[in-house]
């Protein structure tokens, strides 16, 4: 491929976003350079690092192959946990597995998932650089909404996820999971965008990549709220 052609695919992933121009800004370029997560001793990173994985896997054996709600008789074939970096900075919350998810034990690995890695790389980041978590850990039948029994067994399972990484940044990724984390039933196009705070991080809910793929006239709207996503984890504590 040409550096030409390449530059051209490169334009086209951004458009598939809903970005419709690209900053030339030198001060922009400079925050997209700057490093998210502070500066630390490499040892401490990785004690950290190894802490946070020790203490998921422990998390996800008690949880085990669990029949604590009625899901575990309703059709899911495994629990999805999570993946990811156990000390990630940027931590996406979505709502519950769909069938791609429950056939492999992996959240967001069908066409939204696929969508969320476009969205994860427009920030500079890679998959295996955040953590990804839905509220609920099996996949309801037909994929319908999460009942509150439902959700009252799985939230404890998520907010334990969320103390145990520690993100500073948590993107909340539709409707239901914006409404749980932050007790609301504001509309999500009303709170999208807006920088919340939970369990000491900065959150900011905005529209699920399921929704996107059947409104893509929406991308642009994610694109900016990730852009206030790359600024927060820019800014160094």
């Amino acid at each position: 491929m040409s550096d030409r052609d390449g530059i051209r695919e490169h334009l086209k992933y951004y458009r598939d976003l809903g970005v419709l121009g690209v900053t030339t800004d030198p001060k922009w370029r400079e925050r997209e350079a700057a490093v998210a997560k502070p500066a630390a001793e490499p040892a401490m990173e990785a004690e950290a690092s190894v802490d946070a994985a020790g203490a998921l896997a422990e998390l996800r054996a008690h949880i085990g192959d669990c029949t604590r709600c009625k899901l575990h008789t309703l059709g899911r074939t495994q629990v999805v946990f999570g993946s990811g970096n156990p000390s990630a900075d940027l931590m996406f919350v979505g709502e519950a597995p769909g069938a791609d998810e429950d056939e492999q034990g992996v959240p967001f690995i069908g066409r939204a998932g696929q969508l969320l890695t476009k969205i994860i790389e427009s920030i500079d980041l890679r998959r295996e650089d955040v953590y990804i978590a839905n509220v609920i850990k099996c996949r309801p039948p037909e994929n319908r909404n999460p009942e509150p029994d439902e959700v009252a067994t799985c939230e404890p399972f998520l907010s334990q996820q969320i103390a145990i990484v520690r993100p500073r940044v948590i993107v909340a990724l539709g409707t239901f999971a914006a409404h749980l984390l932050l007790h609301t039933d504001v509309p999500i196009s009303r709170i999208r965008g807006v920088v919340h705070e939970y369990q000491g991080a900065s959150l900011i809910p905005t529209f699920h990549p399921a929704y996107l793929l059947r409104s893509p006239d929406r991308k642009r709207d994610v694109w900016d709220d990730m852009k206030k996503v790359r600024a927060l984890l820019n800014d160094r504590p």
